[in-house]
């Protein structure tokens, strides 16, 4: 059985994954839902001035992104985050890769969690990295941060980050995937404070759906023109 091919699928969500990394920012940036929600309740018809907000509105020009997790769609982060004039750190892994037109430092691991304004997780889970973002990196990060996980739920140590946010440690955190998926009714990430849960959903625009059938069509064909692509065994 050892001379089966075994393929994947490559790359076929990595815009959309970037994308949603970015819905989440600019929600804990601006709220948007909240704001929009009290405007459909009548208040911004009642109001006496001719604009108002519940949150402090932050300007992403200037913050510091801080990525953890340099592959396809760590590097599409990188972009969009560069193209709101934002500064990106990378988590220095083995080669620094040099990407044309795209200013990128690498720093430590603890620098980056120190420094970020906001961390966005990409990495894969592996034993290494399960429960990567713990209480002493959440401790280590400013106030003001934002922490986005778009990646695997297993990354984080979901009491801590609760704790985290319900303190005040951090300011907000976007995520799209936790440990237990369908999450569990006591997960404390569901009540935590300024913490916005999408149900896994960066993946599945139809554009990356229809991109990842036809790698699977490719393969398929391939395979039976006898030279197989995207192959993952030896």
């Amino acid at each position: 059985m050892s001379n089966i091919p075994v393929t994947n699928v490559p790359g076929y969500a990595t815009t959309s994954v970037a994308q949603l990394v970015f819905a989440h920012l600019l929600n804990l940036a601006h709220h948007v839902g909240h704001h929009a929600e009290t405007v459909q309740r009548g208040r911004w018809s009642a109001s006496e001035d001719f604009c108002y907000w519940d949150f402090p509105l932050i300007d992403l020009s200037g913050m510091t992104m801080g990525i953890v997790g340099f592959g396809r769609i760590g590097q599409a982060t990188a972009r969009i985050a560069s193209a709101f004039g934002m500064r990106v750190i990378v988590a220095e892994k083995g080669d620094r890769l040099a990407l044309p037109g795209l200013p990128v430092e690498y720093v430590s691991v603890n620098d980056l969690f120190r420094q970020s304004d906001v961390v966005s997780l990409h990495c894969p889970l592996t034993e290494a990295t399960r429960a990567f973002v713990n209480r002493d990196r959440l401790a280590m990060m400013k106030t003001t941060a934002f922490l986005i996980n778009t990646g695997r739920g297993q990354l984080v140590d979901e009491p801590a980050l609760a704790e985290a946010l319900d303190r005040g440690r951090i300011a907000g955190a976007g995520l799209d995937v936790l440990a237990i998926e369908p999450p569990l009714p006591d997960n404390p990430l569901l009540r935590a404070k300024n913490c916005f849960i999408t149900p896994h959903i960066a993946w599945a625009t139809r554009a990356a759906r229809e991109k990842l059938m036809q790698i699977v069509v490719d393969n398929i064909a391939a395979y039976l023109r006898g030279s197989p692509q995207n192959v993952v065994n030896p």
